[in-house]
């Protein structure tokens, strides 16, 4: 009786006493690094890529634009997330539509050519 005592308490003083590495062994390390959210899809982080090399020195600033509370709070953690100015990404999706839409230009050249009469 007075053996399964002793054998119960040098149980309870291995699992209470803090872990040491047994020899030969190398202990564990905990990583706790934070996984980047590198983006799996080709055309995510090439857009993302895109935006971050758009350079806007020399730009001017032309407009204050308003946008609903869901989207400014979308555009924040987008910034949060990214690292990216804001008045950089609005400046390539401005490029973008643009260039993605020349039916656009079409109407601006057509207004002017309007206006010249």
């Amino acid at each position: 009786m007075n053996q399964i005592r002793t054998l119960a308490d040098e149980l309870r003083s291995k699992i209470t006493a803090p872990d040491t590495p047994k020899k030969g062994l190398a202990p564990k390390v905990k990583t706790t690094a934070k996984k980047t959210s590198k983006a799996t899809d080709p055309l995510e982080a090439q857009i993302l890529l895109d935006i971050r090399s758009y350079d806007t020195k020399g730009h001017k600033s032309m407009v204050h634009v308003r946008f609903d509370e869901p989207t400014v709070r979308l555009l924040n953690q987008f910034k949060m997330a990214t690292e990216v100015d804001i008045n950089k990404l609005v400046a390539f999706a401005v490029k973008s539509l643009f260039q993605a839409n020349p039916e656009l230009k079409n109407i601006i050249k057509h207004f002017i050519q309007n206006i010249e009469l």
